[in-house]
């Protein structure tokens, strides 16, 4: 009985913990850890670029082959489509973002805006010369 009563209370220890751990809070973004994200981003981005290259590069000799066999047994083949080269991503390069000042995001109003009133003496009948039904 007592372990049966041990067990069952190091189970409902074990449920409670759980529960606790599920709610904590994401711990705040750092510049640092934005950073790390946009870093890990383009690094995801680029591994599929270099992925698509290589899948380009195996079809086009799986193409090749298929051509060079076909003409061995002596069949006609269409020319096929024409498809772009096989592009190369190149190395991974990160250049990270730069954070534009307040002013210099263009957040504010234009200039033409506080220059001129948003309204006109114009009656709303010129305006909108046919009536709503």
């Amino acid at each position: 009985m007592k372990k049966m009563l041990t067990v069952c209370g190091l189970a409902l220890g074990l449920a409670a913990a759980s529960t606790a751990f599920a709610k904590l809070p994401a711990p705040p973004s750092t510049p640092e850890a934005k950073l790390k994200a946009a870093e890990t981003a383009a690094r995801t981005a680029w591994t599929g670029k270099v992925e698509a290259y290589k899948l380009c590069q195996v079809q086009d000799q799986v193409a090749a082959r298929y051509r060079a066999s076909a003409a061995a047994a002596g069949k006609q083949l269409s020319p096929g489509p024409a498809l772009p080269a096989c592009a190369d991503p190149g190395p991974f390069a990160f250049t990270p973002p730069q954070d534009k000042p307040i002013e210099a995001s263009g957040a504010h109003s234009p200039a033409g805006n506080a220059s001129s009133p948003p309204s006109t003496n114009q009656p709303a009948a010129a305006v909108n010369p046919t009536p709503k039904q």
